[in-house]
């Protein structure tokens, strides 16, 4: 079984990528198989609309990384996704990959249905709900099981620009209780 974790965070070592990184070892703790993908230097356009994915089992746009990205959502049993939050918001390049990740899937054979996943937000201070709304109404609408945490998968940094999330000891328990049930989930669907 493998669990590709999404870093949407453009920074490098950011907080988002600390959550992730720690999601995905308590699951290869567990026995399963993680790839941690980062969009940082990757280049996601938005939907054009042009529904061409009606036609075809991929996006018409080419020629930027989304295509490779989404052969791993496809071969994946597992999917979490990380954002860090701007303006109570999931960073643009993740929305675009969702957005465009749907829309594929949803006129193919709505191949993103039955996976397992969740999604984890860092904020500096305030805004995560929001955010962490928008990826958890991402795994609904595309028919993906999201097992439950001892609360929230967010996680809270220091001052501004502060890559100390980790020390919200709290949020990193949450997120370590979410991956043990995401294993727990995945052994009980698929084994």
């Amino acid at each position: 079984m493998k669990v590709i974790g999404i870093a949407g965070s453009l920074r490098p070592d950011s907080n988002t990528l600390r959550y992730l990184q720690t999601a995905l070892e308590a699951l290869a703790g567990q026995g399963l198989s993680t790839e941690l993908i980062s969009l940082r230097g990757k280049q996601i356009n938005p939907c054009l609309g042009c529904y061409k994915c009606q036609e075809q089992p991929s996006c018409a746009q080419q020629e930027d990384d989304f295509a490779e990205i989404l052969e791993k959502m496809k071969d994946a049993q597992g999917i979490i996704l990380g954002s860090p939050v701007y303006l109570s918001s999931v960073v643009p390049q993740m929305m675009a990959l969702l957005a465009r990740a749907t829309f594929v899937a949803h006129w193919n054979g709505k191949f993103l249905k039955d996976k397992v996943g969740g999604p984890i937000t860092v904020a500096r201070r305030a805004g995560h709900n929001l955010a962490f709304s928008q990826l958890l109404l991402w795994f609904f609408i595309n028919g993906i099981t999201v097992p439950g945490s001892s609360y929230w998968t967010v996680g809270t940094a220091g001052a501004g620009g502060a890559r100390d999330a980790d020390r919200d000891q709290e949020g990193m328990l949450h997120v370590t209780n979410f991956a043990h049930n995401m294993a727990g989930v995945m052994k009980k669907l698929f084994a």
